[in-house]
């Protein structure tokens, strides 16, 4: 059996204020064209469909696009699980209406496991869908109170999945979590922000693939059968040196998997470039996009009159430009520390520290990382 696996596709995404609908439109047309020569039997999709719990028309109109031609023109079975930029809610609409016409959705925990089951001459494949949940809810929908964290709320989901799944048959899991030992990159936002959220790859043993999603690098978790997509493009200059892929799976009927990455070509690269104005605006010769989307750092150690105007009479894409000069403590008031590279925990913690010339206490330091992953579960079940 064949199926595409891909995942955090964040649809709407922007990037320094700057949309991406039309490069995600741009990479979306090469899934489609892949989908049409590889002739999958399903199509996964792990996770952060979205990049917010509410979207924008435009970005619900593309993958309203994409899946109709998938679905109803192509004939593939899309199987596609909730991450934790997504709504449960809103991604679950129609599912069970959808199902019938092979648009398999998880978008919500649910109290039993339910799995997609696809034959191929071997016999059947079940795939199941574990969507991104905070563990209080799984908690919760399965009535254990034991859950106290992401790996105890994963490993609950997967000892169903495992009781009730029939001995001897292949099975496909798509997951949304974060692996231990896996690279991550600035665009993720963390899944937890006081508690673990780490998960290791031992506890999804005995799936003949697992395909995650969260992780915006793709990467093998743990071992072959255990692996990230990564993102459909770069989110972040962090991301300018990564690969970006599609996984073609094929499974054979031992339950062996053989797995080919595809390269996802861009409408507009993500790259830094560094160097002196002067030099920076002669370009760098030929093979270059200049529309691409750049991040700029200046080794000029004298003041430049509108920076940003300067650059983008030549690359018009430029989003951000660095002073690693003044950065480093060359310029009055600056200082040498980059709030981008801080976490929100750090932030707040560096900003109750300004206010009260205390530092932070445990004690409130858990306050508010309860605080803010309430307002996180909140902001993903909106209802406006």
């Amino acid at each position: 059996m064949r199926f595409i696996h891909t995942a955090d596709w964040h649809l709407g995404r922007r990037m320094h204020g700057q949309r991406l609908l039309e490069d995600q439109a741009y990479a979306l047309e090469q899934l489609e064209a892949l989908a049409r020569d590889f002739k999958p039997d399903a199509f996964l999709i792990s996770g952060d469909v979205y990049d917010r719990a509410v979207p924008a028309p435009d970005a619900v109109e593309l993958l309203n696009e994409f899946l109709s031609y998938l679905v109803m023109d192509l004939k593939v079975h899309v199987i596609m699980i909730a991450g934790n930029h997504d709504s449960p809610a809103r991604l679950d609409f129609g599912s069970r209406v959808f199902a019938g016409q092979g648009l398999h959705v998880f978008g919500s925990v649910l109290s039993e496991a339910v799995s997609v089951k696809l034959c191929d001459a071997s016999g059947p494949i079940h795939f199941y869908g574990i969507p991104y949940a905070e563990p209080a809810i799984v908690k919760e929908k399965l009535a254990c109170e034991e859950i106290h964290g992401h790996e105890p709320a994963l490993i609950a989901m997967l000892d169903g999945i495992r009781a009730r799944h029939p001995a001897g048959e292949r099975s496909v899991l798509l997951a949304h979590a974060y692996v231990s030992g896996c690279a991550s990159a600035e665009s993720e936002r963390p899944l937890s922000v006081g508690g673990a959220e780490c998960v290791d790859a031992s506890i999804f043993s005995g799936f003949n693939y697992v395909a995650l999603g969260h992780l915006h690098r793709a990467q093998v978790a743990g071992n072959s059968r255990i692996r990230y997509a990564g993102s459909l493009l770069k989110y972040s200059f962090s991301e300018a040196d990564h690969k970006k892929v599609v996984n073609l799976v094929e499974i054979d009927g031992s339950g062996d998997s053989l797995v080919q990455d595809v390269s996802i070509t861009f409408r507009r690269d993500v790259r830094k470039i560094e160097g002196f104005l002067k030099d920076i605006l002669n370009g760098s010769g030929s093979g270059e996009n200049r529309e691409d989307y750049l991040a700029v750092s200046l080794l000029d150690t004298v003041p430049i009159l509108d920076v940003m105007g300067k650059l983008r009479e030549i690359y018009p894409n430029v989003l951000h430009v660095e002073r690693p000069y003044l950065d480093a403590g060359g310029g009055a008031g600056r200082a040498p520390e980059d709030h981008r590279t801080l976490s929100d925990a750090d932030l707040f913690a560096a900003f109750f520290r300004e206010v009260t010339g205390e530092e932070l206490s445990p004690a409130h330091a858990e306050a508010y990382n309860l605080i803010v992953d309430d307002l996180r579960r909140l902001e993903r079940e909106a209802t406006v």
